[in-house]
C-alpha cells in the first residue's frame, strides 16, 4: 500500500480495538482499520493493524505538558517525512474508541529482534545515523533498543516518539556506536534542506507543526538542526548528564 494510502486508511477506516498492549506506561492499543465501503481488486475489505495510543491514556509527565505525547508522535512523523528518511511508521491524529489519540501503521516485526541484537548489522547501518541525527533533532528522551525494529524486508522503522521536542535537552538513546565520526554529507544536506522548509511559515510542514508544538518548542528544534549542522559529526554523551534511559531495553 502506498504511503498516502495508508494515511487515508488510518485517518478515515472504521476502528476495531484489539486490546491492549503490554508493558506500555500509557495505554496503548492494538487495532485493526478497515476501509469503509471500499474493497481491494480481489473483493476483499481493505485493512490494516494499527497503534492507538489516546490522549485520555497519557500519563502526566511533569516537564511535558499534559494531553502532548499524542500531538509529538505526529510530528515526529512530519519531520521524518520531510527529510525523506523513512524511518517513523505512517502516522495520522484522529478520534477513536477513546477520544483522540495518535494512530501509526503497526510494524509486523520479530520483538526478540531490536537494536542491541543488530547494531552491527551493515545492511541498515545508513539507517542507524540517519536515526540518531533523528532523535538528536527531535531531542528524543526515550530511544530504547526495543523501540528499533526491523520489518519483515529488513528495514529499520522507529517507535515510541510521544516524548520528544521539549525545549531542555533531554536525549536519552542507547545508539552510541558513531560517536565522533563526521556526519554523511547525505545527511547533512538533508538537515540543510529541512532547515530552509522550516524557515518558512507558510509551508506545509510548519503549519502543521505550530498546531502541535509550541513556539518555544520549534525555536529550539531550529536551534537543534543548526547545531548538528554545524557541529559537523556524531556527538558523544554528555558528562555530567544521563544520556541512556532505563531500562536500555
Amino acid at each position: 500500500m502506498m504511503q498516502d494510502d495508508t494515511l487515508q486508511l488510518l485517518s478515515t477506516g472504521k476502528i476495531a480495538s484489539l486490546g491492549l498492549l503490554p508493558w506500555s506506561s500509557n495505554y496503548t492499543f492494538l487495532v485493526k482499520v478497515t476501509a469503509v465501503n471500499q474493497l481491494d481488486k480481489a473483493g476483499e475489505p481493505i485493512e490494516t493493524m494499527a497503534v492507538y495510543k489516546p490522549q485520555k491514556g497519557e500519563s502526566p509527565l511533569w516537564d511535558f505538558a499534559e494531553g502532548s505525547l499524542c500531538m509529538r508522535e505526529l510530528a515526529s512523523y512530519l519531520v521524518s517525512s520531510s527529510l525523506g528518511w523513512n524511518l517513523v511508521p505512517p502516522t495520522v491524529l484522529r478520534n477513536g474508541p477513546h477520544g483522540l489519540g495518535s494512530m501509526q501503521l503497526f510494524i509486523d516485526n520479530d520483538p526478540n529482534n531490536h537494536f542491541f541484537t543488530f547494531r552491527e548489522n551493515p545492511k541498515i547501518a545508513d539507517e542507524l545515523q540517519r536515526l540518531v541525527v533523528f532523535d538528536l533533532i527531535t531531542n528524543n528522551a526515550d530511544r530504547k533498543s526495543g523501540h528499533c525494529l526491523l520489518d519483515n524486508n529488513g528495514h529499520l522503522w522507529a517507535i515510541d516518539h510521544g516524548i520528544t521536542f521539549n525545549v531542555d535537552h533531554k536525549l536519552r538513546t542507547v545508539i552510541w556506536d558513531f560517536a565522533n565520526q563526521p556526519l554523511p554529507l547525505t545527511i547533512i544536506e538533508d538537515l540543510r534542506r529541512l532547515r530552509q522548509e522550516i524557515d518558512n511559515v507558510d509551508a506545509d510542514l510548519m503549519l502543521m507543526l505550530t498546531e502541535l508544538l509550541t513556539s518555544a518548542e520549534i525555536k529550539a528544534f531550529k536551534r537543534r538542526l543548526d547545531g548538528i549542522i554545524h557541529l559537523g559529526h556524531f556527538p558523544s554523551p554528555s558528562r555530567g548528564q544521563r544520556s541512556m534511559p532505563w531500562p536500555p531495553v
